[in-house]
């Protein structure tokens, strides 16, 4: 019976490192009030997050953003089927909306809803690593 629990552990455990596999790496936002930005989408705990790390102009230049370093992708749970579910920040409003995220080879469509999911904004977000 005990070998048998931690089949079934590993199996959960394996199933969600996984669906997070997905997500995992660098990603790059499309262009947001004149800007775009890598985003670095990691694993937190049960979910993936992701923490803005480089920020350019839309023309490409580089530049030293104040939301360098900011989690914008909250806990993103993985449902299992390349979907997520979380929160997200947009930094040019200082707002935190409910997150959805679905990954599909190396394209992410990430969006940030009201109104309990019914009024949503998204971007395409391209796989850099």
């Amino acid at each position: 019976m005990k070998h048998l629990i931690a089949a079934v552990l590993a199996a959960t455990f394996a199933t969600a490192a996984s669906a997070q596999d997905a997500a995992v790496g660098v990603w790059q936002t499309e262009v947001d009030d004149g800007a775009f930005a890598y985003v670095t989408v990691a694993p937190c705990g049960a979910a993936v997050c992701g923490t803005i790390t480089n920020t350019y102009n839309a023309d490409g230049t580089p530049y030293q953003s104040e939301n360098i370093g900011r989690q914008i992708v909250i806990n993103m749970a993985p449902n299992g089927d390349g979907t997520y579910a979380g929160q997200v920040y947009r930094p040019s409003n200082g707002k935190t909306y409910v997150g959805k995220m679905q990954v599909s080879g190396n394209a992410l469509r990430l969006q940030g809803c009201v109104a309990g999911g019914l009024l949503c904004a998204s971007q395409n977000w391209a796989r850099i690593q």
